[in-house]
Order: structure tokens, then sequence, then C-alpha cells
């Protein structure tokens, strides 16, 4: 027990130093001088901004201190109890000790969420790889995978496009999962996703492996201001492709959208209006322009640490393998969980708060 609070003391005092607690003194104090102005509320959409900057360093800042107390008082009570052992004490102990245990697990995690776009809505975009059918059923699969995950976190779920294969899956999809964190937390899934099994499709039964692409954005907030020119614009209207079931309507409807400069596109068939799907098409490629931005940033950053990044379709962050045994490894935390029914019904919360803590 002692070593373990002793371990997790040296992980707070490293999370304290990365969050600079001397500079978020520095800034809690300029943000109350803001607030403390007469023509505060003027602009109520900065009010706003600040007050909610204000409130999460104040939180996070209080709750580093609440932990750091939690640990040392434990460590306290456990020289107490080496001088004078009761064991009605240390079973009161024990139980406190899961307590700030599972506090501190909470905090690490609030301080890896601390970016403003980390409270945003998730958008995810899912595309199979080469292989036809086998990616396609496989890209239809994770969309199930992170339908379950929204499910399962109460999370709200809805589509904006879904084309589906021509035998079986999905050519491409675009799914908004809405909540606080929900971008925060699932931005780590973004890559390639790899799955290993024997081919319902496969007269011969034979094991195949498949490739599928994940990405996550986070989904546009009004706050940032980004612009978008209609001469950047490239726009075309169709009518949505394939049954599509529950997932689209078949109206003439869909929008194709390409910001010029960039190359990015977007597409939505969800709506049966070209008014709101043209809406959600530039909410998207708002969102990818953001992300773009903030790609950027830590570019440029890796390339001043001169870090190099290998990025191709090869280099699968997992792999989903249901023969000739079962197991989900994720390939940079080396986190891994046997049950393979359990992570395709959206368990996927361990992999996420993994990856999360290989960040720190």
């Amino acid at each position: 027990m002692r070593q373990s609070l002793n371990a997790s003391l040296k992980k707070l005092k490293d999370l304290g130093d990365s969050l600079d607690l001397a500079k978020i003194d520095e800034q809690l104090a300029e943000l109350e001088k803001k607030q403390s102005d007469e023509n505060f509320w003027s602009d109520q959409k900065k009010a706003q901004s600040i007050i909610k900057e204000y409130n999460k360093l104040k939180d996070l800042k209080s709750r580093y201190h609440q932990n750091k107390d939690g640990i040392e008082g434990i460590l306290g009570e456990l020289d107490e109890l080496n001088k004078n052992y009761d064991a009605e004490l240390f079973e009161l102990l024990e139980e406190e000790y899961e307590e700030v245990n599972r506090n501190f697990e909470e905090f690490e995690i609030k301080v890896l969420l601390s970016n403003d776009y980390d409270h945003s809505n998730a958008l995810l975009e899912i595309h199979p790889g080469a292989g036809g059918t086998e990616s396609q059923d496989w890209a239809e699969m994770l969309f199930r995978m992170y339908q379950r995950y929204a499910q399962n976190n109460g999370y709200g779920f809805e589509v904006i496009s879904y084309e589906e294969a021509d035998e079986a899956g999905i050519k491409s999809c675009t799914v908004v999962i809405k909540g606080d964190l929900a971008y925060g937390y699932l931005k780590g899934e973004t890559g390639v996703h790899r799955l290993v099994r024997i081919s319902p499709f496969d007269a011969s039964s034979r094991r195949h492996t498949s490739f599928a692409s994940v990405e996550v954005l986070p989904e546009f907030n009004n706050e940032i201001e980004i612009e978008i020119r209609d001469e950047d614009l490239e726009v075309d209207t169709m009518r949505s492709s394939g049954a599509g079931g529950q997932h689209i309507n078949k109206t003439d409807s869909a929008v194709r959208m390409k910001h010029i400069p960039t190359g990015l596109v977007a597409f939505s068939q969800s709506e049966r209006s070209q008014i709101l799907n043209r809406e959600k098409c530039l909410a998207v490629l708002k969102a990818k322009l953001y992300q773009k931005a903030i790609e950027d940033r830590e570019n440029e950053k890796r390339a001043l640490k001169g870090e190099q990044r290998k990025i191709e379709w090869g280099s699968q962050i997992r792999s989903y393998i249901f023969c000739p045994y079962t197991l989900v490894k994720d390939h940079r935390t080396n986190y891994e969980e046997g049950n393979v029914d359990k992570v395709m019904n959206g368990e996927i919360n361990d992999f996420l708060f993994a990856y999360l803590k290989s960040q720190i």
C-alpha cells in the first residue's frame, strides 16, 4: 500500500509539473480581474468563455490539492498504524485507500482531457481498406461497436452519412457521438484497425486479415471562429446511394462538399432537406479544418523537437483477433482483452483510458 501511494505521489508531482500550478495561479488571478470589470457582461459570449475557463482551472487546482492531501493523509495514518496496529483501523484505511486510488485515476484522466476541444462531441469517419467485401464488413462491425459504446456510456449517436456496400458492409460512414468529453475519450481511436478471422464470405473457410481506418475529429464549436468562403467550396447534390435502412433517407437531398484550398471533403445524407445536409457538411468541414490546424501545430512542435512519426496503412493501432484464438490488443499501449465479444459490444473504456494514460 505504501509503495503504491508513493508511486501515485510521484505521478501527482509529475502531473502538477505538466499543469504548471504557478502559471495556473497567475491565470486565475487574471481571469478574476476580468470578471470584476464593470463591462464584463457587455459581451455575453466572451464572459461565458472566461467563466468556463476560470472554473476549469480552479477545479484542476482544487483536485490536485485534494489528491495530494488524501495520499499524504493515508501515508501518515500508515505510520501510526505501524507503531500501534489496530485491525479495525486498518480495515477503514483500506477503504480510504481504494477511494484515494479512484480519485487519483479520475484526476489523471481530467488532466489529460483539459484541452478545450476535448469537451466537444466526436465526429467519427470509418473507411474500409483494400480487400472489398471483407474490409467493408469489418468497417460496419466497427460502426456497430462505436454505436454500442455510445449507448453504454449515455452518449447520443447521430448518423450523418452511411454508404452501404454492394454485397455486405459499408463503403464509408460519418457519425457524431454526442456528449461532454466524447472527443476527449475517443480521440485515440484515430488510426488503422485490423481484423483477423475466418471469413464468412469464403467458401473454403480460410482465415482473412482486413483493415479499416477510423478518423476522430472534435465537432466544430461555435465559440471558435473558422471562416469558410463560398468561393472556396465545390458543392454537389445527389440521391442517397444504397438501401441505407434506418440510417439514410431516400430523397434527392444528399450533399457532397469539397473545400478547394485543402482538398478536404464532407458528405451528408441524413436529412431530407438539401439545406440541412449542406449545414451538416459545413459543420463537418469546419471540424476537419479545426483538426488540421491542431495537427499542424503539433507537427510544428515535433519538428522543433526533431521528432518523426511514421504514418502508413500497415501501422495499425489495434488488432482484433477472432481466430485461431480470441484477443484484442492495442499496439501502442500493449493493453489487451481476451473477450472479443465484450469489446465488439462497445466495452472499450479500458482501451481508451490506457491510451490516455500513456500520453502523460
